[in-house]
This record gives structure tokens, sequence and C-alpha cells, in this order.
């Protein structure tokens, strides 16, 4: 599917924001291990999540899905899953990363795999750490990269990990860790990237009964036996997707407001406003909806966005047309995603004729007078959507292979159609 998107200016909208993809991954692993039932409530139905829920149904848990429900039937940490299993997890670093932890807690053992970029996304540190805690996991083909076979035994006790990759290597072991045979001490070796994640992570765990301390962002214990409890679990709305709604407003200039937010959230790309809100626009609280008005120029500033990785190419996007330039720091692990997003980034906003200073962690925008282009985002759905926008205030963009969005936020097109964008 093609999208061709046509310049708008001045816009007064409303959205909803879509639930949450990283809180309906965490809720659904943590409702498999509990005791008990759980209902995951107003779930995010998307590419990556459907993979979590396919991934956990072949290791023997039953969901069933009802509207905006899942229901979850709790296995107690023990998971009844056949021999042979090989769960293909696309190119959902979530589900792969998540799931390998929770496969230890499998009696045979389990490949994990996906698609040709998920093979060039690092699980090394994971493995290594969980092999400190009693796994036996294995490398199929290239050492520190998936396909890998889990066996072994989560037994629990001490380990180190790097989780300057990504932080959900971190998530993954806390996720597990309360099955474990004996209390986890999960030590960093280095400050983790993204570790709003794993705030996402410890929230959950605590909703659903885990015991668990955390000393600043350096150690982690969590206490053996002390399990997941069943409940009713209520996902709050994405502030991630919600970028690409509030950038809109950003990038036309206008007003849009965007329901379905908890504006006290734990998410890490709620900074994102903030960072809006310092190139000018105004942010508040409107009802039961933030609101982002911008009525004048945009400021370029500098900040660091390592907590907020997913709304990195948004900011981007909103950057070039600014009147001044703009240093994004905190974005080396943004080069481990679904694609290499600094160098996409880069090469979208130099094609439309910004000037861009790309380095390891860090990248400059410079405005310029851009101009459309066509572009295939090589499935990665926030390249996507990051470009949409800021095709909404250059026109001639046309994104191919739109449909990638499903992976995240299925409704963004049909979203921005409604509103009279497309």
């Amino acid at each position: 599917m093609d999208v061709t998107i046509s310049r708008v200016q001045g816009v007064d909208l409303r959205f909803s924001a879509p639930p949450s993809k990283s809180y309906t991954h965490r809720a659904l692993i943590a409702g498999a291990l509990a005791s008990g039932t759980t209902e995951v409530i107003h779930p995010l139905y998307a590419g990556d999540t459907a993979l979590t829920a396919k991934g956990l149904g072949d290791l023997g848990v039953q969901c069933s899905s009802a509207g905006d429900r899942i229901r979850i039937a709790g296995c107690n940490g023990r998971l009844a899953c056949r021999e042979g299993i090989r769960l293909d997890l696309g190119n959902s670093g979530t589900s792969l990363r998540l799931l390998t932890s929770v496969a230890l807690l499998c009696p045979h053992p389990v490949v994990l795999t996906g698609n040709q970029r998920m093979l060039e996304r690092p699980v090394g540190a994971l493995v290594e750490a969980l092999n400190a805690l009693g796994g036996e996991i294995v490398f199929e083909e290239r050492p520190g990269f998936p396909p890998i076979q889990v066996k072994g035994r989560l037994r629990g006790g001490r380990t180190r990990i790097d989780g300057s990759i990504s932080s959900q290597f971190i998530s993954s072991i806390l996720m597990a860790a309360p099955y474990a045979d004996e209390d986890v001490e999960l030590h960093l070796a280095a400050p983790p990237a993204s570790r709003s994640y794993i705030d996402l992570t410890t929230d959950v765990m605590h909703r659903f009964g885990a015991r668990l301390e955390r000393k600043d962002y350096t150690l982690f214990c969590v206490r053996s036996g002390v399990s997941y409890r069943g409940t009713e679990y209520t996902v709050e709305g994405d502030y991630s997707s919600a970028s690409y709604l509030f950038a809109v407003g950003a990038i036309c200039g206008g007003r849009v407001c965007v329901e379905n937010l908890n504006p006290a959230s734990p998410q890490g790309d709620r900074q994102f406003l903030t960072a809006l809100a310092e190139m000018g626009c105004r942010v508040a609280v409107d009802g039961d909806g933030i609101l982002l008005e911008r009525t004048g120029e945009l400021a370029g500033i500098e900040i660091d966005m390592s907590s907020s990785p997913d709304t990195v190419q948004t900011l981007c996007m909103v950057a070039a047309v600014a009147s001044s330039p703009t240093t994004i720091t905190g974005i080396g692990h943004l080069r481990y995603k679904e694609s290499d997003r600094v160098r996409a980034t880069a090469e979208i906003l130099r094609r439309m004729g910004a000037g861009v200073l790309a380095e390891d962690d860090r990248i400059t925008i410079t405005p310029a007078s851009l101009h459309g282009i066509s572009i295939d985002p090589v499935d990665d759905h926030r390249t996507a959507m990051s470009l949409a926008v800021l095709g909404l205030g250059t026109g001639g963009v046309t994104i191919r292979h739109a449909e990638c969005v499903e992976k995240s936020f299925p409704e963004f097109w049909n979203m921005l159609r409604g509103a009279g964008l497309l």
C-alpha cells in the first residue's frame, strides 16, 4: 500500500491515543505467568503484541480475546509446552527478548527466531546473564544473535548484565525472576538504555503482586516464590503513538488534543511533550485530554532523549521545520531497532533538503527549505509514521509499503483520514 501526503496548514483536531504497546506486552506476560485468571482490558491489538500473545499460546498458555479484553488463564510459572517448539517472532524485538527468559520456565528446549532483520539484532548480553542464572542457551547460527535455543532452568542467584544496548534485556530477566528457584540479584554493568522502559516493567510487576527492590539503576533484587496474581489490568494510552498526533500540531500549526493519556504516566516518551514545549508549543491538560498548541515559530533545542527512544525520529522531523538547529543526544541504541533509525532519519532529512550531522550518539538537524520525497521505510513503522507527519508540513511525500504501521499503530492511516488530513 502506498500513501501520498499533501501539505496541511493550521489544524484543530482531537484524537484518542491507542493503548500502550509496551504495557500490553508486559501485562500479557505477567498474566500468563500468574496464578489465576487475568483480564487485560483495552489492550493494543497490533502486529507486535499479537506475536507476544501467539508466543505465549505456543508455550502452553490459554489466551482468548473478546472485544476490548484479553482473558488469560495463568500457569503459575509452570509452562506446559510440547517438545520441538520454535517461536517465529518476526521483527518484534520486545517479543523475542521478553520471551527468552520466559522460555527458561518450559520443560523442553524452545527455539526463538524471527525475520532477517531480527537475526541482526543483538541478544548476547541477555543470553550471557541468563546462563549465569542456570540457563543453557546456545546460538544456533551467529554468536550473539538469534536464532537461539533456550534450555536449562532458571535457578536464580546473582548475575551481571550490560543493558546499554537495550533495556529489554533487563526487563526480560526481571519479568521471569519471580519464578526462579532462588532470589535473583541483577547487577547492571553500565547505565541502561531507555531506563524508563524498566520503570514500566517494574510498574507491571508490582501491579501483579511481585516483590522487587531497586538501588538506583545499578541493582535489582527480585524475591523468588512471590508470584504474580491474576487481576484485571487496564492498559493506559501510548505516548509513543500519541507523539505523531502531537507532531501534526507542531509541524502544521494549530491545536491538537489527545485523549486517553495518563498525565502522570511513567512512560518515558512523555518527554516528547516537554521537548515541544521547549521549542515553543503550549502544552496543557485539557479536561480528559492533553492539548498542544502552536501559534508561532519553533526554536531549535538541545536535548537528551535517551529515555524516550521511540519519539526521537518524530522530534527530528519537527526539528526540520524549526527556525534554528536542534541537537538530540542519547540515541546510539536506535541503531539496533527495526532498522538503523539514526541512519534512516538522516538519509530522509538530507534527501528532503535539511542539513544533518549524524554521529554515534547524537544528531544535529539544521532546518532548510524542504521538498517532497518518495521512500520505502523498509518495514520500519516508526520511520513511516514520523515521515508522514513531516509530509503534512511539506507536501509531496509518498510512503511505499505503508502497511508496516500495523506493527504498533494499525489505525494510524485511518485516524489521519478521519481527521481530514489525507
